[in-house]
């Protein structure tokens, strides 16, 4: 029998977790999707993500990654990869991938109040410049030390209950570059009226 993407999710203890608590029927028919196509646009923007994995005794870690929008790319219909800049060096994900590929992305969009919830494998990929230059982003200023690439196999969103809407501070100073603009040329146009009166 296949597994579905929703398998990956719910399994067996799930499921009877949500049947014990009376959720089960909501979710008996639900899918989840495997394909990135519908989350390019989601992706392109993304600045920030965090990596699950964990170790073979299965000791979780989660793993802030972040760059600037377009740092994550699609690089096949169940792919994604990026540039794992040079950090503190720690190496947790790469030592729990070294030896448990099982791993987990949450992408969250705090101004759209949108989640993404990514289920798969990953994998490190060290010493290809080639791809670390392919996936570095233009002009960034970091340097990448090797490249994650990310095998879904399921992935799912969330509704936007509980998330606090807040915005990226370059996107607060852009709309308020704008407002200042239209005020500057709406107070130009305004003494220009008056000085024709």
């Amino acid at each position: 029998m296949t597994r579905r993407p929703v398998d990956v999710a719910f399994t067996p203890a799930v499921r009877a977790a949500q049947a014990r608590k009376g959720s089960r029927v909501i979710y008996e028919g639900m899918e989840m999707g495997r394909s990135l196509e519908d989350l390019t646009p989601f992706i392109a923007g993304v600045r920030s993500l965090y990596l699950a994995t964990a170790s073979a005794e299965g000791q979780p870690y989660i793993q802030h990654r972040g760059g600037p929008p377009g740092f994550l790319h699609i690089i096949g219909d169940h792919t994604l990869a990026f540039a794992d800049f040079k950090g503190n060096r720690q190496f947790i994900t790469t030592g729990n991938l070294a030896e448990n590929p099982r791993a987990y992305i949450f992408l969250m969009d705090y101004a759209r109040r949108q989640r993404i919830k990514i289920w798969g494998t990953a994998r490190v990929i060290e010493g290809d410049s080639a791809l670390e230059q392919r996936l570095m982003p233009e002009g960034y200023r970091a340097r990448p030390e090797q490249v994650i690439v990310f095998e879904v196999e399921a992935w799912d969103s969330n509704c936007p209950q509980h998330i606090p809407q807040m915005f990226h501070a370059d996107d607060v100073r852009a709309a308020l570059a704008e407002r200042d603009e239209k005020i500057a040329m709406l107070e130009a146009e305004l003494a220009a009226f008056r000085a024709a009166q």
